[in-house]
């Protein structure tokens, strides 16, 4: 049991000084996007991570299950290296959250139940929940090809919503201000 606690503390503390060193060298202008930490340096992911911006109108929870600052588990399979991952949350907003099918404007394939994509992410969404089967245009940048998508909503609720960052379970690079997870693809560590 102690030996867990002392696992789980020394991911922590690497974390935190990974977290830190990263807001420094981008200070910095750190050009080969690297955080440098006990001597390794771990590349951050450019592919998945995001700004940290959040759409304009998203409230800030009131009492979200999961703090920011909060170390959790992701039980969610969005992407590879997701699932069992160890996590820490940036973000907490009450909205709702859809599960929509898009063809992105880049062309290839039909991306089909994508979760997921906000209310404010979803052009002149106003307030009301959409219902399914509903077609929409995307204003998320999650993926390439996202913005200004033409999409249909599969489904929808009303949840909080988690912005994290995340150490994939397969190894690589730490996913930064990854967009979104809902509270019930979390649970505490």
């Amino acid at each position: 049991m102690k030996s867990k606690k002392f696992a789980s503390g020394v991911f922590m503390l690497i974390l935190v000084l990974m977290l830190s060193a990263w807001t420094s060298s981008s200070k910095q202008n750190n050009s080969d996007n690297t955080i440098i930490t006990d001597q390794n340096k771990i590349k951050i992911s450019q592919m998945h991570s995001g700004s940290g911006e959040v759409p304009k109108g998203l409230k800030e929870a009131k009492n979200p299950a999961y703090k920011v600052g909060s170390q959790v588990i992701v039980n969610a399979d969005h992407m590879k290296g997701m699932y069992g991952a160890k996590a820490v949350i940036k973000g907490a907003y009450d909205t709702t959250a859809y599960v929509v099918t898009y063809k992105p404007t880049t062309g290839g394939p039909l991306v089909t139940h994508h979760k997921w994509v906000i209310q404010e992410e979803i052009k002149n969404a106003g307030t009301t929940i959409l219902k399914p089967g509903t077609e929409v245009t995307l204003e998320a940048n999650h993926m390439k090809g996202m913005m200004g998508a033409k999409g249909t909503i599969n489904s929808a609720v009303y949840t909080t919503v988690y912005m994290i960052d995340y150490i994939p379970t397969t190894g690589g690079p730490i996913v930064k201000n990854h967009k979104w997870v809902i509270e019930s693809e979390l649970s505490a560590e």
